[in-house]
């Protein structure tokens, strides 16, 4: 018996963030984890420039390409799968990116109510109330 499929915020399959730059903490394009992952990559984002700044003065530069570490370095516009935590940090201090619902995974709910996630749906104009 196969395990069940990851599912996302609606319940659904998890379809996957990105395979270009090819995110996961699996490094399988989807934002699913596992027991050693303990930033949570769960949350399948639209870099911004503002985002990545706040990144990056908090500590994470998701800018600069790691080889070591198959981390291609992002751009405003790519998808990747983020912590957890710096979303909802990011999400605090009002510089949060866009979320792909459909590929962002159902344990996100446990952290942030779907209508929070709802207001920065990729799909929306971007506008965050």
């Amino acid at each position: 018996m196969s395990p069940l499929p990851d599912r996302n915020v609606f319940g659904e399959p998890l379809v996957p963030c990105s395979f270009d730059p090819l995110t996961g903490f699996l490094r399988d394009g989807c934002c699913r984890t596992e027991d050693s992952d303990v930033g949570a990559h769960i949350v399948c984002a639209v870099m911004t420039a503002a985002f990545l700044e706040f990144s990056f003065q908090y500590g994470n530069d998701l800018s600069t390409p790691r080889p070591q570490w198959q981390f291609p370095g992002l751009v405003a516009g790519d998808q990747w799968c983020l912590c957890l935590s710096r979303w909802i940090e990011a999400h605090t201090a009002g510089c949060a990116p866009l979320v792909v619902l459909e590929s962002t995974h159902e344990n996100v709910l446990d952290y942030v109510p779907l209508a929070v996630l709802q207001q920065y749906d990729h799909r929306s104009d971007g506008a965050v109330d």
